[in-house]
């Protein structure tokens, strides 16, 4: 056989071609039942989109722009992955940039939308103001990333930082530890994600009627393993005893396993560890991660979604949708019955 069509999968689904272009562009509006059917058909035969005709017939390039602070991070890395995914799924693919978390950086991902080589871009910016983002936010449609507030006329995508500590706190409470360290955050200012983990931290033990012990809240002037590391390590030595740590991100936890196992702490039986991010590599430390999960499928699912929608000519408001979290249980804090998982 040679190049399959879109009318070859109509036919082969028993379903209009334009119900087949519907699917394949990634609308919402297609029923779950009719979209299976066609995806069915999409591939067993193994149609792939033709770029290029779709360009020369809608006037768009079908690639859209996928822009984060710093690919090294593996949290970054493995959200471009399923961004990835989800995009070819809708017959788009994507442009990746890294913004250095620098407000020249981002400017530099808002000002490529005016070459026309892009139809659409998701950021996660983390330097420039929300009024500035609004004042380069004109034309093509974004949709922004993470806790920052954006321009009230925004799409945005983001996590409950907030309602995801208290599910992690609220586990370690539920294992018996009562005095649960918060490891990783910035020294001085707090960026938003770590001032909004901090108060989920500290409601959940509020709630437990525990009184809040600021030297059980460990910053790190470094932002990887090994600055957290030092940082506990530092910490233990001045005398501070956690049973338990909720670390910023999962770079935080893998230090803070180093730093236990220097000072003869055995993990998780004198100090449980909970991380955040459920990255890929927590599945292989010694001992491996519990870890805060973002649901990472929905929130690209979703931010496509808006972002597809603003393409298709929506003028409505800015909508802001907030995503789930869950718990990945491991070695570090394992799982206890009423753990609550998700949310």
């Amino acid at each position: 056989m040679g190049r399959v069509t879109l009318q070859d999968v109509a036919e082969h689904a028993g379903v209009s071609m334009k119900t087949v272009s519907n699917v394949v562009a990634g609308y919402r509006h297609v029923s779950p039942r009719m979209r299976e059917r066609v995806q069915a058909a999409i591939d067993e035969l193994g149609y792939r989109p033709n770029r290029s005709g779709r360009s020369l017939a809608t006037g768009r390039s079908s690639m859209l722009a996928l822009a984060f602070p710093d690919l090294r991070r593996p949290y970054f890395a493995e959200l471009a992955h399923v961004f990835a995914r989800v995009a070819d799924a809708r017959g788009y693919r994507l442009l990746l940039a890294e913004t250095g978390g620098t407000a020249d950086g981002e400017r530099a991902v808002l000002h490529d939308r005016e070459s026309g080589t892009i139809d659409g871009i998701v950021i996660h910016p983390q330097a420039l103001s929300a009024a500035e983002l609004d004042e380069l936010s004109d034309g093509t449609p974004i949709v922004f990333l993470g806790e920052d507030p954006q321009p009230i006329g925004a799409d945005q995508v983001a996590v409950d930082n907030v309602a995801a500590a208290e599910t992690a706190v609220d586990h370690l409470l539920r294992s018996g530890r009562r005095r649960i360290g918060f490891l990783g955050h910035e020294v001085g200012t707090l960026s938003r994600t770590s001032a909004l983990r901090i108060r989920g931290y500290r409601n959940a033990l509020e709630r437990a009627g525990l009184a809040f012990d600021p030297a059980l809240l460990v910053p790190r002037t470094d932002g990887d393993a090994p600055g957290a590391e030092e940082a506990l390590h530092a910490a233990l030595g001045r005398g501070v005893a956690p049973d338990a740590l909720l670390c910023r991100d999962d770079l935080a936890a893998i230090g803070a396993l180093r730093a236990l196992r220097r000072h003869g702490l055995e993990v998780p039986a004198d100090v449980a560890v909970v991380g955040w991010d459920a990255i890929d590599l927590g599945a292989s430390t010694a001992p491996s991660l519990t870890s805060v999960a973002p649901d990472t499928r929905t929130l690209a699912e979703r931010a496509l979604d808006l972002l597809l929608e603003r393409l298709d000519g929506l003028t409505e408001p800015g909508r802001h949708v907030t995503v789930g979290h869950g718990l990945v249980f491991r070695e570090s804090a394992p799982e206890v019955p009423g753990s609550a998982i998700s949310a």
